[in-house]
């Protein structure tokens, strides 16, 4: 069932364009799998251009062609990092910020960029910020919306957030919040609850956890697993459905760089998980995202 990101109505499963970075020996390969979600009915990407040192934004501009009608978000908070210990370096000062969505503009194509999400660095998982990247947010909340409202970009999100970061945010106008977190994950849960009150759009990255080494993995749950047998259906699915059915107000942006595993994705958001199976799957204890990962 669609739902509104951003100020448009989209499926609530879409595509997470990170995992393209794998086939970067075979850009073409790329371009065939994002064009084969769109047929799927995929219509939100999220990207960043420290994906793939901005060869991710160049897929999705070759693979969008004239008359998809795709939602394309994109984060800014971080820039590529090519000969860095990770591919990636905070870059969270305001002249950084609007340098990275000037960038995005560029290897996307676009004139505006329909929703970009503020990657902040405040908390774990991901990389923490010190020194002169400690910023405060209401200077990173002056220049997104002065992005906004010279029409680079159509919305603003907010990425790796505390309960009190997003709720000083408010006034600006947040269109969604995407946040490490999945059914062995919830330490959002109060989050999530303002979220569904705000109506702002919840983007749990992370989905299925284990991405990195430290996080637990939901397909491991034997609840899941149970689930799965039962309903003929993998345990990634299963963990993906649950987020669906957790709160009205989840889109998915599952990641892959296989098209069997991206029709799995995408079939996801057809299950339909019973009282029982439900009651079951809740009562999976939550453990700690603390870890420090990208």
């Amino acid at each position: 069932m669609p739902s509104p990101l951003a100020g448009r109505t989209v499926s609530r499963v879409g595509y997470g364009a990170m995992r393209l970075e794998s086939l970067h020996s075979d850009p073409g390969a790329a371009v065939a799998l994002l064009r084969r979600a769109f047929e799927l009915g995929v219509d939100h990407v999220d990207t960043a251009q420290f994906y793939g040192n901005g060869f991710v934004n160049e897929v999705i501009r070759q693979a969008i062609r004239p008359g998809d009608d795709v939602l394309v978000a994109s984060k800014v908070g971080a820039d590529p990092d090519p000969g860095g210990p990770i591919p990636l370096r905070l870059a969270q000062r305001p002249e950084e910020l609007r340098a990275s969505v000037e960038d995005n503009l560029r290897a996307l194509g676009l004139d505006r960029i329909p929703l970009v999400n503020l990657r902040r660095a405040d908390r774990r998982p991901g990389v923490l910020a010190e020194g002169d990247q400690l910023v405060g947010l209401d200077d990173q909340l002056a220049v997104m919306t002065a992005l906004r409202d010279e029409g680079k970009i159509g919305a603003i999100g907010l990425s790796s957030v505390t309960l009190d970061v997003l709720r000083r945010a408010l006034p600006a106008g947040i269109a969604c919040v995407q946040n490490a977190y999945n059914l062995i994950g919830r330490d959002d849960e109060d989050m999530l609850e303002l979220c569904v009150a705000e109506d702002i759009a919840w983007v749990p990255f992370f989905p299925l956890g284990g991405a990195f080494r430290g996080l637990p993995v939901v397909t491991d749950e034997p609840a899941v697993r149970h689930a799965a047998r039962a309903l003929g259906r993998t345990p990634a699915q299963i963990g993906l459905a649950w987020l669906l059915h957790h709160a009205p107000n989840t889109h998915l942006i599952p990641g892959t760089a296989s098209a069997e595993h991206l029709e799995e994705n995408i079939a996801a958001g057809d299950i339909v998980l019973d009282a029982a199976t439900l009651a079951a799957l809740d009562a999976v204890p939550s453990r700690s995202m603390d870890v420090a990962l990208r």
